[in-house]
Order: structure tokens, then C-alpha cells, then sequence
């Protein structure tokens, strides 16, 4: 499944980079993240960085963990995020940051597919709404952090 998602919200790009970089804090304001881990951290090279990542998440009946690694390129506002283990059989995603007149334009891009037919069906339903929810998070913590436009 695969879905794109672009959005202007009256942020700098950087503000919005630093948000989304910040994984630890998605426990805090994406309802369905009960945990995050991270660890093996490490420069790739000027404003390029990338750490692991292993988030706890639940929906109702059901309960998973998964790992990422997270690569954030400050220089090209941009955040790559790959799968390392987990209930999926692929999962990628890109968040881009680009400057608009009104703030800046995020273009959000996820794949992904599950390893079991029956998680794949259960959410590819409710898909389309799972990811506008999730981009609702990222902006009622821009507004909490950065304030209203």
C-alpha cells in the first residue's frame, strides 16, 4: 500500500524537520505509539544523521512492536525511514520540507505491506484515514510547540 500526503502548515522548515526528527517524542502525542526506543545513533556526515528505532504501538486488539532506521538529512530537510524488523514485509517512508510562501509544504510518502493478510486487510480499510489521523498529530504538536499561525 502506498500513500502520499502534501500539506502546507505556516512552520519553517526547520521547525518542522526538528519535530518529526524527534522521534522519542512521538509516545507523546501520536495516540497509538505507546513506546519508543532508540539507540545506535551516529553521524553519516555534515547534517546527515541516522539511529534505530523500535516503536511500540497498539490499536484496540492489537499490539506490535517494529524497527526502524531513521536517516535525517538537515541540509536537504529531509527524513528517510526503513524497516529493520517487524509485522511488515516492506515499509518505507519519506518526509520532505519545503519552503512555501505560507510556511512550508510537507510531502509525507509511505509503503509498506504486512507479512499476514489479515493485518493488511484490517488496516488497508481504514488506511487513508490511519494516515490523515497521524498527519493531525504532527500538527496539533507543531501548534502546541510553535504556536498558532
Amino acid at each position: 500500500m502506498h500513500h502520499h500526503v502534501s500539506r502546507v502548515l505556516p512552520y519553517t522548515p526547520d521547525q518542522l524537520f526538528a519535530l518529526v526528527g524527534d522521534v522519542d517524542a512521538y509516545p507523546e502525542f501520536v495516540p497509538w505509539i505507546s513506546s519508543m526506543r532508540t539507540w545506535n545513533g551516529r553521524t553519516l556526515s555534515d547534517g546527515v544523521d541516522s539511529l534505530d528505532a523500535e516503536a511500540g504501538v497498539g490499536f484496540s486488539f492489537l499490539k506490535e512492536r517494529f524497527a526502524t532506521r531513521v536517516r535525517r538529512d538537515a541540509g536537504e530537510r529531509q527524513i528517510d525511514v526503513n524497516l529493520l524488523s517487524g509485522p511488515f514485509r516492506r515499509l518505507t517512508n519519506r518526509w520532505r520540507f519545503i519552503e512555501d510562501e505560507a510556511g512550508t509544504r510537507i510531502e509525507f510518502d509511505i509503503d509498506f505491506q504486512f507479512k499476514s493478510r489479515l493485518l493488511e486487510g484490517l488496516l488497508a480499510a481504514n488506511f487513508h484515514g490511519a494516515v490523515e489521523k497521524l498527519m493531525g498529530c504532527f500538527e496539533d504538536r507543531a501548534k502546541a510547540l510553535y504556536g498558532g499561525p
